[in-house]
């Protein structure tokens, strides 16, 4: 059996398996609690297990591993980023979120900040991050399925998973995202300890010989922050390539701007999860404020230890396979993508059963996250423009379902095509920027709002606009998009445009003062701390 077959195998049984999920959660699946919460039945346990599934992605899994491969270190703090976020989500965000919402992150601040302007920033904010997320997810998949099966086109693939993403949403809401992540986490949470293990076999089991191993891997940059072209022997200015070892900072982010795009980047991670949208959206699936804190001590529990894990997989494919064999062959060219890093270490230790398998666990990650993304999406238009901002609150739960449904195939149409547009670029890397844009806009407007009694619209409105708009604006005009001659020299905006949007959201509130917007904070504060009147 050859490994396309095999491959295909795997995948269609993982397909076949959430699409009866999704005709299961179809009958389950008419009113909007149905579709936007699940009904809010779902525990704490499976809703942490759930939480970990939608948060462990294709960043996760792919994207971190070609990082650490290609550049140690480096691309390790991409775990610790990670990892360490959720204590500000469980500190922080989780208990008061889901007291004070319904379904959306604009639930939260209209019942604080009682305008309809307040719902439209906050919905096009979630839209914009929604989007950026889900095109890491695409490319990750185009990735996957154009190694293992050549024949099938990486724009094909990627139309494949955005097909297979509106169905999930359309048919079955939440309810079927929900169980497709808790299958999906469970799968991840195997492949990767038997991957780690087996790839420790190969040391036998000695974190010794591992580390060591590790130690002797090198890489090469020059001082002046550029790379060496293909087989060159000296950088651009003649200098002779700088050597580093792989456990030694330096290799990713170097040069004069290095330092600074590390603590940039260092601070999207850590604030952004608290302004993910369809992160902060599971919260709302829980019947209680305490099961919204059982799933979060859950899923930091998964997190963890997979981020561990991460460790092995990404130098194990440093140290047995090596930086120049990770990539797809393209004709008579071999072309390096370090996003295949986890997969091809599989099929080196493995073989090609073992390399269907995780392949088919990443395919199952990519599908359980962007539907989830998805009905965050829709959800955001549906709930907080159409019905609360175009309708005035004047609810059809049945026409708010259709409108959340068309929705979300719109948004699917929209990441198919812009995955497509930028195949090329690190999943892990366009996650980073998600993260970036969530902390700028979305972190300081819901911070603000359960802790500060001085906030008001014009603070939120301020704060959130300019945090969204000087991220996305930074990005454009960094290195990532515009190369070495870019205005803007870090690669993450987060050091830049995070201060901005809290900045945005202080000053504006300081220089105007609406009294409705105070007198609402008690009630607000009351009921984030103690659930009085929260959604049941």
């Amino acid at each position: 059996m050859t490994k396309e077959t095999q491959t295909l195998i795997m995948f269609g049984i993982i397909v076949l398996i959430t699409l009866g999920i999704t005709f299961w959660a179809s009958r389950r699946n008419k009113t909007t609690t149905e579709f936007y919460a699940a009904g809010r039945q779902i525990s704490g346990v499976q809703n942490g297990i759930a939480v970990a599934g939608d948060y462990m992605s294709a960043a996760s899994f792919l994207g971190i591993a070609g990082l650490i491969a290609f550049n140690g270190y480096d691309g390790f703090m991409y775990s610790v980023g990670w990892l360490v976020a959720y204590l500000t989500v469980l500190l922080l965000i989780a208990e008061p979120l889901r007291n004070t919402g319904k379904f959306t992150m604009a639930d939260v601040l209209a019942l604080r900040l009682r305008k309809k302007s307040v719902r439209t920033v906050a919905a096009i904010s979630t839209l914009v991050v929604t989007l950026m997320y889900m095109l890491a997810q695409m490319i990750g998949a185009g990735s996957i399925v154009n190694l293992l099966i050549p024949a099938i086109d990486f724009t094909w693939a990627i139309v494949g998973v955005g097909v297979l993403m509106i169905i999930y949403v359309i048919f079955g809401g939440m309810l079927a995202t929900t169980w497709v992540q808790i299958i999906k986490a469970v799968l991840l949470m195997g492949g990767a300890i038997l991957l780690s293990i087996i790839v420790m076999a190969q040391f036998n089991f000695s974190f010794t010989q591992f580390f060591d191993a590790i130690f002797n891997v090198t890489g090469k940059y020059c001082a002046d922050g550029s790379t060496l072209a293909a087989g060159a022997t000296a950088c651009a200015n003649g200098a002779a390539p700088i050597v580093k070892h792989y456990t030694q900072p330096g290799l990713l982010y170097h040069g004069t701007y290095g330092s600074l795009d590390l603590i940039s980047l260092g601070l999207a991670l850590i604030l952004g999860t608290a302004g993910l949208p369809h992160i902060l959206m599971r919260f709302y699936t829980v019947p209680s404020a305490k099961a919204a804190r059982t799933s979060v001590v859950w899923a930091t529990i998964l997190i963890g230890a997979f981020y561990i894990m991460t460790t092995f997989l990404g130098f194990g494919a440093a140290t047995l396979l090596g930086k120049a064999h990770i990539g797809v062959q393209k004709g008579s060219e071999f072309v390096l993508n370090n996003n295949l890093a986890a997969p091809l270490l599989a099929e080196k230790v493995g073989g090609t059963i073992f390399l269907a398998f995780i392949a088919a666990v990443a395919f199952a990650t990519i599908l359980a996250v962007v539907a989830g993304l998805t009905i965050a999406g829709a959800s955001a238009f549906a709930h907080d423009i159409w019905l609360n901002v175009v309708k005035s609150g004047r609810e059809d739960e049945r026409e708010q379902v259709v409108v959340a449904k068309v929705t979300a195939g719109v948004i699917g149409v929209l990441s198919i095509i812009l995955a497509i547009a930028l195949k090329n670029q690190n999943v892990a890397f366009l996650v980073g920027l998600a993260f970036a844009i969530a902390a700028s806009a979305n972190v300081p407007a819901i911070v603000l709002t359960l802790f500060w009694r001085r906030f008001n619209t014009t603070g939120m409105i301020a704060g959130m606009l300019v945090g969204l708009i000087s991220s996305v604006v930074l990005i454009i005009i960094s290195p990532s998009i515009m190369g070495a001659a870019a205005p803007f020299k870090l690669t993450n905006p987060g050091i830049v445009s995070i201060p901005l949007g809290f900045a945005a959201a202080i000053i504006g509130s300081l220089v105007t003062r609406d009294e409705a917007d105070a007198e609402t904070f008690s009630e607000t504060n009351v009921r984030a701390n103690v659930g009085l009147g929260a959604e049941v």
